[in-house]
């Protein structure tokens, strides 16, 4: 088969975007296992042959550090949210009907559950290194306004008509998890246009406008995370969640400062980096050009509970995280052992996998959701720590690498 080459002659046309759909650099899956291209006997068809899911080594819930000491009862309600869009699979079933049979468990309840009902796997890097990255996001409080003024002046977009969004796997199902973003000009696919191109007013985005904002780091930081509540200045609320992407690969902010020699790299933080630019504002058109990433919103319903991440329940603060779906199934739980941000103390405690992220790629790989608001987005900012996983599977779920797409609620890559 060709699809190498027209992958490669795409992607020189447009700006990429690998599933799920935010902004990520074009990088190999840090995943063990590709999948593999076969002839059926007799016939010379290709066909998709699923990866065993080798990253995956068996443990024991004993080997779980803090185990016992976990209020595991507070994993609870996020787990029976997973549930509700993962018991329509079959290997799901039997585990959520077990657990919609139990009334308000405590946490020795619990855990008898999952020793009873899943087998625990420690995950693995592809060179057996068991420590990866484990950073954190929130969900930001802006101030707006629903029309433009001289306080509220800097839009936020909904995507714009002329966003292709194109998908090969009807083509090449190889090519799932790959989507690509761009627009036409006459008959040829071209890339979209990027982060300066759309503030300068190129793109078709008049009347596309949720709202106004006050404060243009405030926006970009929207965008990193990828969802968020607007207070105007009515009283009223609005919320808002990742719609789509430009296509151009997320750059960090963060690092083009201590690049440029502004800062360390431990100053680096989303705090750090709006304190520069408080003291900075003439450079800030060039601070923000660094990333030609950017993202569009669409308006959510303003209810109770938390955004809504790529499973499409709310994420529970300081029980959900973003993961890679390459390496590990959206819904899952998982057992995350790291520290506190900038801090030694164990942070070990069950999670949920209920979303993804422009650049959580690889298999040890995590965004940890501290909640809502300015308190949330401290604890986010400052987080960049080591930190172990392991995945908790119903006992007889098959171990092959799932290849389903999904939509997340935001960036999360970082400053």
């Amino acid at each position: 088969m060709h699809y190498p080459l027209l992958l490669a002659t795409v992607l020189s046309l447009t700006g990429c975007q690998t599933v799920p759909d935010r902004p990520a650099p074009a990088a190999k899956p840090a995943i063990a296992v590709k999948p593999a291209v076969d002839a059926k006997p007799g016939t010379g068809t290709a066909q998709t042959t699923m990866p065993i899911m080798d990253w995956l080594k068996p443990a024991e819930p004993s080997d779980l550090p803090g185990w016992q000491a976990d209020n595991i009862k507070t994993a609870w309600s996020a787990f029976m949210q997973s549930c509700r869009p993962l018991h329509h699979q079959a290997a799901w079933q039997t585990v959520c009907a077990a657990a919609g049979q139990l009334a308000e468990p405590d946490s020795e309840a619990i855990r008898a559950f999952f020793r009873q009902h899943f087998k625990v796997y420690r995950v693995e890097q592809p060179d057996g290194a068991v420590e990866g990255l484990i950073t954190g996001y929130y969900e930001p409080l802006l101030r707006g306004s629903r029309e433009m003024t001289p306080k509220y002046r800097y839009p936020l977009y909904a995507p714009p008509d002329d966003l292709l969004v194109v998908d090969l796997s009807s083509l090449y199902p190889e090519l799932k998890n790959l989507r690509l973003r761009g627009r036409l000009e006459g008959k040829k696919v071209v890339p979209y246009f990027t982060r300066d191109e759309i503030e300068a007013g190129k793109a078709p985005v008049r009347g596309k406008e949720i709202a106004w904002i006050d404060d243009p780091v405030e926006l970009f930081f929207l965008q990193v995370q990828g969802s968020g509540r607007i207070q105007l200045e009515d009283g009223g609320m609005i919320r808002v969640g990742y719609a789509d992407q430009n296509g151009h690969p997320y750059k960090s902010i963060g690092k083009w400062l201590v690049d440029q020699g502004e800062m360390t790299l431990d100053q680096a933080s989303m705090e750090g980096i709006k304190d520069w630019a408080r003291k900075n504002p003439e450079r800030l058109p060039e601070l923000l050009a660094a990333n030609q990433s950017y993202v569009f919103f669409r308006e959510l319903t303003n209810r109770g509970g938390g955004p809504l991440g790529a499973l499409g329940v709310p994420l529970t603060p300081e029980r959900s995280i973003a993961i890679d779906p390459r390496a590990m199934p959206l819904g899952a739980p998982v057992w995350l052992a790291t520290t506190q941000p900038n801090s030694t103390e164990p942070l070990n405690r069950l999670v949920l996998a209920q979303d993804t992220g422009g650049a959580i790629r690889g298999n040890v790989r995590a965004d940890f959701f501290w909640g809502f608001g300015d308190p949330a987005g401290k604890q986010a900012g400052a987080m960049k720590q080591k930190g172990r996983m392991w995945l908790f599977l119903p006992n007889d779920y098959p171990l092959t690498l799932p290849n389903k797409p999904a939509n997340g609620s935001g960036d999360k890559n970082g400053p």
